[in-house]
């Protein structure tokens, strides 16, 4: 009974923010504004999408906590994900509302991570294991620099991936759902499922943008429940199988720094060169951009579960984007 009021409860919240979502965002006046350049949106477009988010988690962890029917992250770890996720959040926030530069967003990024792993050492991770390797490798003082570098790419990669409407949202329940399956405090991702249907439906519809600040929040969250089930599941994913699952943002990123760093342009600076711009100018069809960019992160993480060895994912995979990629810019040009 406490699971179905529960589900019931986040439904019906939920539910009156996507019917309410203009009149919460007129009040709040979250609006993303085009630009003509990497903006282009023919009017404003609401950016609740991050409140919405960070507003479940809240609320999930409060009914979660009351009704204390599963346990949610250990009373420390719960701790330094609010506080990590709430600042990725206002960082991003601020972003959308303010366009920092790319240095200032590094350093309060930075600054943020290397603060939460100061005060809540649980974050950090001591030891990694690899799946096809029998050896175990610790970080020793190099812990906190591996988990501080960790989340600034994974930050980075994520708000990358958030182009184009519905590709964002996507990535994250398909990973939600592997959490879901691997036992990772279940009822919590179905919970913030409910959060990501709706939300889902007004981003497709280009009524709701999830802003960086959305993107930051997202990739906290993933981050450390990585971490955590790492740290306290007995099946839980191998260094090398998170790289798996997000495997295509992550080299997706790479390339475009590589090819920035190239034309002598900031690493971070935002452009229109990402794998849903350049799919999309070659099939000129959003949806079906989705299905290529989606598919393509499925596939790498369908290959995890017939129990292919990793390196061998990761090979196949690099080809296919290459391939992808190449083949659609020369049909571009």
């Amino acid at each position: 009974m406490s699971v179905f009021f529960l589900i019931l409860f986040v439904f019906l919240f939920n539910l009156i923010f996507f019917l309410k979502f203009n009149s919460i965002s007129n009040f709040l006046a979250f609006f993303d504004k085009p630009d003509g350049k990497l903006k282009r949106h023919s009017k404003p477009i609401s950016l609740i999408g991050g409140l919405v988010i960070i507003t479940n988690v809240y609320l999930i962890i409060v009914l979660l906590g009351s009704f204390n029917i599963y346990p949610i992250f250990e009373s420390q770890f719960l701790f330094s994900v609010i506080i990590l996720s709430t600042l990725f959040y206002l960082i991003g926030l601020i972003d959308d509302l303010k366009n920092l530069t790319p240095n200032i967003k590094l350093l309060l990024l930075l600054f943020s991570i290397s603060s939460v792993i100061y005060f809540f050492p649980e974050l950090k991770l001591d030891t990694i294991k690899i799946s096809f390797l029998d050896k175990v490798y610790y970080f020793k003082e190099y812990s906190s620099l591996f988990i501080i570098l960790s989340f600034l790419l994974l930050a980075n990669a994520i708000n990358m991936f958030d182009g184009i409407n519905l590709q964002l949202i996507l990535f994250s329940s398909i990973i939600f759902i592997l959490f879901i399956l691997k036992g990772f405090i279940p009822i919590f991702f179905i919970l913030l499922l409910i959060c990501f249907t709706f939300l889902g439906i007004l981003n497709y519809q280009n009524k709701v943008f999830l802003g960086d600040g959305g993107a930051y929040l997202i990739s906290s969250l993933l981050g450390c429940t990585f971490i955590y089930q790492y740290k306290n599941f007995e099946f839980f994913f191998f260094g090398d199988e998170v790289f798996i699952i997000l495997m295509i943002p992550a080299i997706d990123m790479l390339r475009l720094f590589i090819e920035r760093s190239i034309n002598k342009k900031h690493p971070f600076k935002g452009d229109l060169n990402h794998l849903h711009h350049i799919v999309y100018n070659f099939t000129k069809n959003k949806n079906l951009t989705i299905i290529i960019t989606i598919g393509s992160c499925i596939i790498p993480i369908s290959f995890l579960f017939l129990s292919i060895k990793t390196y061998y994912i990761f090979v196949i995979t690099l080809i296919f984007y290459l391939i992808l990629i190449t083949y659609m810019k020369i049909k571009n040009k």
